[in-house]
């Protein structure tokens, strides 16, 4: 019963190790670096999103080219209300 006990209080000692390791780093990726999103609606249509309600895309929302201002003709931008 011991030797259980010890390897569940090890494992549950990596675990937070790990987890407070990572969350800030994949906080500060999603704010610093780029985010993931869903694109519903007819909003883009017909570049994004071709199939209507029915589907939805899946873009990379990339924050470094907008904080070095480094956005183009052609390039979608998305604007947060906050």
């Amino acid at each position: 019963m011991a030797l259980s006990q010890g390897w569940v209080k090890r494992y549950f000692k990596a675990f937070c190790k790990g987890f407070f390791v990572a969350v800030p780093v994949a906080v500060t990726f999603l704010d610093q670096v780029a985010c993931v999103a869903r694109v519903e609606g007819a909003s883009m249509q017909p570049s994004l999103n071709p199939g209507g309600s029915q589907s939805s895309d899946v873009v990379l929302l990339n924050h470094w080219k907008v904080r070095n201002f480094e956005v183009q003709r052609g390039d979608i931008v998305s604007l947060v209300k906050g």
